[in-house]
Formats: structure tokens, C-alpha cells, sequence
């Protein structure tokens, strides 16, 4: 059975179709068939979420995987990230995890 995607790595999002072959159609560019071929047979997503300031009260800081994870993986992330706590202060880029599934988790906004 084919596959329908919408391709995402460009406001274009054209409309793709992939077989069990992995043969793509809809694709107006390369990147769009590479892309349905990674979704078909490996998966990843950028997971971005928030975690706790420990020394601000309801303070959170928001954060992200530095590279894409297997999709399969993200709920496991989501339960490191709920367990963490970092004190202020943070700035953007900051490493809060590191090695987590290969990538790190880094700071994308700032707490003084």
C-alpha cells in the first residue's frame, strides 16, 4: 500500500506518495524524495520541550534535542526532561543533558 506524506522542508509541502518500494512521486525537488525515503524507513524528529528552573518559581526554560532523534525514542526523552531541574542562570546554547540518545539537549531561550 502507498504511503501519502507531506513533505515539510519547505513551505512548498508538496503532497508525496511513496511505495513499498520506496519509489516517490510528488516531489518537486530531491530533497522532498529523500525525505519520504527517511520517513519510511527511519523516522526522526527535533523533540522541543520545557524544563524546570529549579531556583525561579514557576519558571521553565525552554530546550531541544541538538539533532534529531529517532521518533520511536521521543517519549523516553520526554521522561528524562520531565525528571530534569537546572539553575538559573541559562543562556541559549547551553548543553542541559549531555548524550541523550547520541545528541544533546540544549538551551533555546534564556533565564537570567
Amino acid at each position: 500500500m502507498n504511503k501519502k506524506l507531506t513533505c515539510i522542508l519547505c513551505p512548498r509541502g508538496c503532497a508525496l506518495e511513496v511505495t513499498p518500494e520506496l519509489t516517490v512521486s510528488g516531489n518537486f525537488c530531491p530533497r522532498g524524495e529523500k525525505y519520504a525515503i527517511d520517513e519510511c524507513t527511519n523516522p526522526v524528529r527535533t523533540v522541543t520541550a520545557t524544563v524546570r528552573i529549579g531556583n525561579r518559581r514557576d519558571t521553565m526554560l525552554p530546550v531541544k534535542t541538538e539533532n534529531p532523534i529517532p521518533k520511536e525514542k521521543m517519549l523516553e526523552v520526554m521522561a528524562l526532561l520531565r525528571q530534569l531541574s537546572v539553575a538559573a542562570p541559562v543562556a541559549i546554547g547551553t548543553v542541559i543533558a549531555a548524550d541523550v540518545l547520541g545528541t544533546n539537549i540544549i538551551a533555546t531561550g534564556k533565564v537570567d
